[in-house]
């Protein structure tokens, strides 16, 4: 990077040419035919004309060049665990999750709610969503019914990602009856939820209809081979809520392309990370921090 002034400098004189760039770093489909278009202040899209996919840059240009590497390392205190996935791994477990979201009926700019702990799976369900052009919300594991179904109102999600149940302190910490209570308080509860069994919660109830296995679906689509969905620079890639202590949440909308060049930019310039370095970041995926530097940033 050089002298930190200098570049500052160049992004706020230099604006188009800086960002012009930065948006080097990641790969677009159809190119942007202008960096800032700032025409409708306050607000401004990045990259217009652009097309991209979160996923793809993510993943997909990885696996096809060192598919091999570590892309994910998953550690778990509380059940021993420990499991590191290839990018050429992690592309398949995402194809798989995509597939089956499909067989659910969801697609491009539906909305797919993740409650879940921290685990391997909800890495999975926020990538498939991009990878199909669908919008992740995701909601921290911590709250309870009634802030989950105040979400569920606002975002009007076609189908909720969960769990049974994460783990605290060595005890399980039961996520799914918090699930059935939401969807009951909830006015625009999904269609249906998909469950991660981790056999935590033992004989949890499952609603007929609603409630779906994600080991089930996941073993009829093992081969499966799911095309990335592109998108528009400024279509969002998630909504993402405020925390609600000074009132209602607030849904944060994200575009894709300018988010994942300031990503990119961040962890190139900022973290400067190289292929193959580990990044933890001391987060949830259920905060920003845990968007931008558990899961896109670090595979950008």
């Amino acid at each position: 990077m050089g002298n930190y002034k200098e570049f500052h400098r160049r992004s706020i004189e230099n604006r188009d040419e800086f960002w012009g760039e930065q948006a080097q770093l990641i790969h677009w489909n159809k190119p942007p035919q202008q960096v800032c278009d700032f025409s409708n202040p306050p607000f401004v899209k990045w990259f217009k004309g652009g097309e991209t996919n979160l996923c793809y840059n993510a993943v997909d240009r990885h696996a096809a060049e060192r598919p091999n590497d570590k892309a994910l390392v998953y550690i778990s205190t509380e059940t021993d665990e420990e499991v590191v996935y290839s990018f050429a791994e992690l592309q398949r477990e995402v194809e798989r999750m995509a597939a089956i979201y499909q067989e659910l009926g969801v697609g491009k700019g539906d909305r797919v709610l993740i409650y879940m702990p921290m685990i391997a799976e909800a890495c999975f369900a926020m990538l498939a969503c991009a990878r199909i052009g669908a919008i992740h919300s995701v909601v921290f594991g911590g709250f309870a019914s009634g802030s989950l179904a105040t979400r569920i109102d606002d975002a009007k999600p076609v189908l909720m990602v969960s769990s049974d149940a994460g783990m605290r302190n060595g005890k399980p910490v039961p996520y799914k009856h918090l699930v059935d209570e939401a969807c009951k308080l909830a006015e625009f509860p999904p269609a249906k939820v998909l469950l991660v069994d981790r056999g935590l919660d033992k004989g949890f109830p499952k609603v007929e209809g609603r409630d779906v296995d994600y080991a089930t679906l996941r073993a009829k689509h093992m081969d499966a081979q799911v095309p990335v969905t592109w998108v528009e620079s400024s279509d969002p890639s998630y909504i993402l809520y405020t925390s609600g202590t000074t009132g209602k949440p607030k849904g944060v909308q994200r575009d894709t392309g300018g988010y994942a060049v300031a990503l990119a930019s961040s962890m190139k310039h900022i973290f400067t990370g190289e292929p193959g370095e580990t990044m933890f970041a001391t987060s949830d995926i259920g905060w920003v921090v845990g968007h931008s530097y558990i899961i896109y940033g670090p595979l950008l």
